[in-house]
């Protein structure tokens, strides 16, 4: 019998390693032995299908992966965290089984559940020995465990999806908030008010978001601008700052 292996147990991890376990053999590993699930230890010297990747990305995130890589020896690799655009490929080069990446959505807070609503993009290199038999089987895993899937081009494409059209265009739409409530102090007027102009707009069009004007914190929007490093793009963390230094003379 072969076991799927989810290595990181976070935030991300867990809930897959959750879902999955309902209907497959899985193995829940993490460099803390303590949140390694004992109802998953028996399957430890299991033959591996698919290795999970549900770390978070730092600097020695290629290396963390090659080595997970060859203690568990799967017969492909399924990367869930965000990285950096260009590590799939670059993982892949190391490697000679597939690499696939399936970018993750949802609120940590209740990610089991939003596994199941979003649907899981994923891509790989069409290149790779085995690699669309592999990604058809995952494919078919997420089916079983109520996740919907569809597979996009290549996995630079989702990389950049990640960053791009979810978390930095979120801190955009934040940073508007956060200007139009310095302005709308400045002049002493409501926010609420102000914003209620744009409320039928966005009902009848879909593109005035009104958003609560709040400093944004938390480890993905900001952290995930690094990963790109665009000069543009980190606009988003200098307007947020800009926005913490008004909010401390609010405070005062």
């Amino acid at each position: 019998m072969k076991k799927d292996v989810v290595a990181g147990l976070g935030e991300i991890g867990f809930p897959i390693y959750e879902i999955l376990s309902k209907g497959f053999t899985v193995y829940g590993y993490d460099i803390n032995s303590d949140l390694i699930p004992k109802a998953s230890k028996k399957f430890e010297q299991h033959t591996t299908r698919f290795l999970h990747i549900c770390i978070p990305y730092s600097k020695n995130f290629v290396p963390k992966v090659l080595k997970l890589n060859k203690k568990f020896l799967p017969e492909a690799i399924v990367i869930h965290s965000t990285i950096k655009p260009g590590t799939t490929k670059n993982i892949q080069k190391k490697l000679s089984i597939p690499v696939i990446y399936s970018a993750t959505r949802g609120v940590h807070k209740r990610m089991s559940s939003d596994l199941k609503k979003y649907t899981k993009f994923f891509a790989f290199d069409k290149t790779i020995h085995n690699s669309k038999a592999s990604s058809h089987l995952y494919a078919q895993l997420m089916k079983k465990s109520g996740i919907k899937t569809k597979k996009m081009s290549n996995p630079i494409t989702l990389e950049l999806s990640k960053i791009i059209c979810d978390t930095s265009y979120y801190g955009w739409v934040i940073n508007y908030a956060q200007i139009s409530k310095i302005i709308a102090d400045k002049f002493s007027v409501d926010y609420d008010e102000m914003w209620s102009f744009s409320d039928e707009i966005h009902k009848f069009l879909g593109n005035r978001p009104k958003l609560f004007p709040g400093f944004i914190g938390g480890h993905c929007v900001i952290p995930n601008l690094e990963l790109l490093n665009d000069n543009s793009l980190n606009q988003i963390n200098k307007i947020n700052n800009i926005f913490k230094k008004f909010l401390d003379t609010k405070t005062l």
